[in-house]
């Protein structure tokens, strides 16, 4: 994967709270640091996104995306 931002963090998924149209991802990226990112539950499916699964949080000015391999 190659991409622009050059803000990528690695980590695992810890927690998805889904709602009507959005969820808030949870990614511990070691340390006790935990990002969280609001993305939409389509992407959530696309993503194949659950606990436990490596993913990155991708941060482009104040957006945060999730991405993974």
């Amino acid at each position: 994967m190659k991409i622009s931002a050059r803000n990528i963090l690695k980590g695992k998924v810890t927690e998805i709270v889904k709602g009507a149209t959005t969820s808030h991802v949870r990614i511990d990226i070691g340390g006790g640091v935990i990002v969280t990112s609001s993305i939409t539950n389509e992407a959530v499916a696309d993503l194949a996104l659950e606990n436990g699964r490596q993913a990155y949080a991708v941060i482009k000015a104040s957006d945060v995306m999730v991405g993974i391999d």
